[in-house]
């Protein structure tokens, strides 16, 4: 069972939910097709990706908004859809959102890179008849002339912990009040943030234990480096900071960073 990629778009991986920068749509894209929510699918950011299937199969796209075209004729969003063999799925440019989830019944297989243009893309057998119904609704994709907006926490402190007491009251109220933007240099270890630079405020004793024992970066880990602009952590973050994690994303809003395109604003509310 296999589909062949005729155009690749800008960066199309496949990939688990757990990898997904917006996990929830893929989920989804899992939930409607009746695939094991641990299912593996595809991430097509912006759009451009022309995926031709060799066998039919069923097929659900969730994520960001724009025309979806299946054979030339529009393909609905956020819905289960059979596709016959030699059928053309064809990605335009997003519109809403940043980033396409693709869902094929029974999973695709990871092959570990960037898809690219011939690659086969393999995927289980389709089953059943009908499709059940999916219990979670689908999200509006970011509107990208509207602020993102995404609740913050403290990281608790730890004993011992170099990372505890770098944040001081004045930088806590700026980092949850002042408008940020995302910046072009974000990819999927980071959001990186543009904006008035933040006061680090770790002492030099603090950062010297900090690099000798880097702390567990936790997804959506909000980070200060050198530079005074924070960096949300992502799916494909490192182990270990080596910068003070100032704060952390919930968990529930984490999605909407990874939809924010490069020149969105960003809001952190405290």
């Amino acid at each position: 069972m296999s589909a062949v990629v005729v155009v690749p778009g800008t960066l199309t991986l496949a990939l688990k939910p757990d990898q997904a920068l917006d996990r929830k749509s893929l989920h989804l894209a899992n939930a409607l097709l009746g695939n094991p929510e641990h299912a593996a699918g595809l991430e097509v950011l912006v759009g451009g990706l022309k995926l031709r299937f060799v066998t039919g199969s069923a097929v659900a796209v969730t994520g960001a908004e724009g025309v979806v075209t299946l054979n030339g004729s529009e393909f609905p969003l956020n819905k289960a859809v059979r596709v016959a063999p030699g059928a053309v799925l064809d990605f335009g440019p997003a519109l809403f959102g940043i980033r396409y989830y693709v869902g094929v019944q029974g999973g695709v297989s990871v092959p570990g890179e960037a898809l690219s243009a011939g690659a086969s893309v393999t995927f289980g057998k389709p089953h059943g008849q009908g499709f059940p119904e999916a219990n979670h609704p689908a999200r509006r994709a970011p509107d990208p002339e509207r602020p993102v907006v995404a609740r913050v926490s403290r990281m608790p402190e730890g004993p011992g912990d170099p990372q505890a007491r770098t944040i001081d009251a004045g930088t806590w109220l700026r980092l949850t009040t002042e408008p940020w933007t995302l910046s072009q240099e974000s990819d999927r270890v980071g959001a990186r943030l543009m904006g008035r630079p933040l006061e680090v405020g770790q002492t030099a004793p603090a950062a010297e234990t900090q690099a000798a024992h880097p702390q567990p970066l936790p997804l959506g880990a909000v980070v200060l480096p050198p530079s005074g602009l924070p960096v949300i952590a992502l799916a494909g973050r490192p182990a270990a900071a080596k910068s003070p994690v100032i704060a952390v994303v919930r968990d529930e809003d984490l999605d909407l960073i990874g939809q924010a395109r490069p020149g969105q604003m960003v809001h952190l509310l405290g």
